[in-house]
C-alpha cells in the first residue's frame, strides 16, 4: 500500500555545498539517502516529496560535512499482510514467479499459484499447466495476497514477501477474465 507519510532525518552536506544550503538541496540529498531503502515502520521510500524544515546544522569532530535535521513528506510503500495486490511477473523460475508488487518483488511459490501441477518452461520462461492449459510467464498480470512478510533494513534486496494465488478472485488477469466468462455463460444457460 503506497502511503504519504511524514518523516524526520538527518542529512550529512558535504563542504562543498555548504554555501547554498537550502530546502531543494536538502530534498535531493534525502532523496538520495533514502529512495530504495527499507525501513519496518514505514516501508519501503518510494520518492522524498516536500521538505518543511530544515533544522540547524551540527558539526561533529573528525567529519567533513555539516548534519542538519529534516522534517519532509515522502511517498512509501508498505505492503501489508493479507492485502490483495496486482502486479506483473518480472521472472519465472523452477520454483515459482517473481512478481513485481510497486518497488518491490514478491514471490509467488509454484505450490501456491494453482492446485494443478505447473510444469517449468525454462525455454519460454512460464510455469504451464496440461490440465487446464493456463499459463504463467514474464509480464503477465497477476492479482495474489500477501501472505508473509520479511524486511531486512540492512540489505533491502534481501526482504522477502510471500504471496498466494489460490483463492477466488486470485490468480493471473487472463485466467480470472476465463473464469468470468465461463461464469457469465453458464448463467445463461
Amino acid at each position: 500500500m503506497y502511503k504519504r507519510v511524514r518523516l524526520k532525518d538527518t542529512v550529512e552536506v558535504p563542504p562543498k555545498e555548504l554555501g547554498a544550503v537550502s530546502p531543494q538541496l536538502v530534498k535531493e540529498l534525502l532523496q538520495d539517502k533514502l529512495e530504495g531503502r527499507m525501513d519496518e515502520d514505514v516501508g519501503s521510500v518510494v520518492t522524498v516529496t516536500k521538505v518543511h524544515d530544515v533544522g540547524e546544522g551540527t558539526v561533529l569532530p573528525n567529519r567533513p560535512g555539516v548534519y542538519y535535521e529534516a522534517d519532509f513528506d515522502a511517498v512509501t510503500f508498505d505492503p501489508q499482510m493479507q492485502e490483495v495486490v496486482d502486479g506483473t511477473v518480472v521472472e519465472v523460475v523452477e520454483f515459482g514467479a517473481f512478481v513485481g508488487i510497486g518497488p518491490v518483488d514478491g514471490l509467488l511459490h509454484v505450490s501456491q499459484i494453482s492446485d494443478e501441477y505447473l510444469a517449468f518452461d525454462g525455454e519460454n520462461q512460464q510455469l504451464s499447466s496440461n490440465e487446464s492449459n493456463r499459463t504463467l510467464g514474464v509480464e503477465d498480470a497477476v492479482r495474489a495476497r500477501i501472505v508473509t512478510k520479511s524486511i531486512d533494513e540492512r540489505n533491502p534486496r534481501d526482504s522477502k514477501i510471500g504471496l498466494t494465488a489460490k483463492q477466488p478472485g486470485l490468480g493471473g488477469h487472463v485466467w480470472l477474465e476465463e473464469d468470468r466468462r465461463s461464469r457469465e455463460a453458464q448463467a445463461g444457460d
